[in-house]
């Protein structure tokens, strides 16, 4: 039996792929492609790349209850796919991956990649000459609430006002955790100038480049401030863009 909170979760995914496909300008001719979704989560994604026709998807994950989820939903509900979509537990820079891509998806994940230039690097070898990697993400770790709450400081911005050590006491005093850094937290607190040179130095073309991509009416006000040099770090929210091979 599936868990109500994790069909909730993958419903929800359904919605934020037409956003994310959007955003990114339109969604790829997949069909007969061979696809990698990186940090597929509960595998929404990769059944919307699979209903597009694709050849092959193959989702990967950190997270093992997200990919029980997916696994059981495939076999549920998705039983014609399970020929051609598969979800596995996999680091990308650990685990060989004896396959070549067409496209290399990956939604709503960079903001937690630690050692994103490494990362970048794989992708760049996992995909065929003239492959495209699609990636939207975000909020970004300065934004006010790029800690997705995982803090636990409320208010606005409050994770950049105070020291990380003062964070972590909190966290581990509030919580049962017990992290010794911010990153713990599954966040790599990269800011947006880092992303940029990140992305500016990888071994990829920048096909498309657009940030702030929001339907939200307060989206505006940040969309106005980030023109602004002072504020720019802290009121761009997300990236996305298609780096090609």
């Amino acid at each position: 039996m599936l868990d109500k909170k994790d069909i909730k979760y993958f419903n929800i995914g359904k919605y934020e792929n037409i956003k994310f496909w959007k955003r990114l300008g339109g969604k790829p001719d997949l069909k007969e492609k061979k696809v990698l979704d990186f940090g597929c989560g509960h595998g929404s994604l990769c059944l919307d790349i699979a209903l597009s026709g694709a050849k092959l998807v193959n989702g990967i994950d950190l997270e093992d209850d997200l990919l029980k989820f997916a696994n059981e939903n495939l076999e549920i509900n998705f039983k014609n796919f399970k020929d051609k979509v598969r979800f596995q537990k996999i680091n990308i820079l650990e685990k060989e991956i004896n396959q070549k891509f067409d496209f290399i998806v990956s939604k709503d994940t960079f903001e937690h990649t630690i050692n994103l230039e490494e990362v970048l690097k794989k992708m760049h070898n996992l995909l065929n000459d003239g492959g495209k990697a699609y990636l939207g993400f975000g909020p970004l770790y300065n934004f006010y609430n790029g800690d997705h709450g995982r803090t636990l400081m409320y208010l606005p911005w409050f994770h950049l006002l105070f020291s990380d050590q003062f964070i972590i006491n909190r966290v581990n005093k509030k919580s049962n955790l017990q992290i010794n850094k911010i990153e713990d937290l599954g966040l790599n607190k990269y800011s947006f100038k880092d992303y940029e040179k990140i992305i500016k130095n990888s071994n990829f073309q920048i096909k498309f480049y657009i940030t702030n991509q929001s339907d939200h009416p307060i989206s505006k006000i940040f969309n106005l401030l980030s023109k602004l040099k002072i504020f720019k770090e802290y009121c761009t929210y997300n990236i996305y863009c298609i780096l090609q091979k």
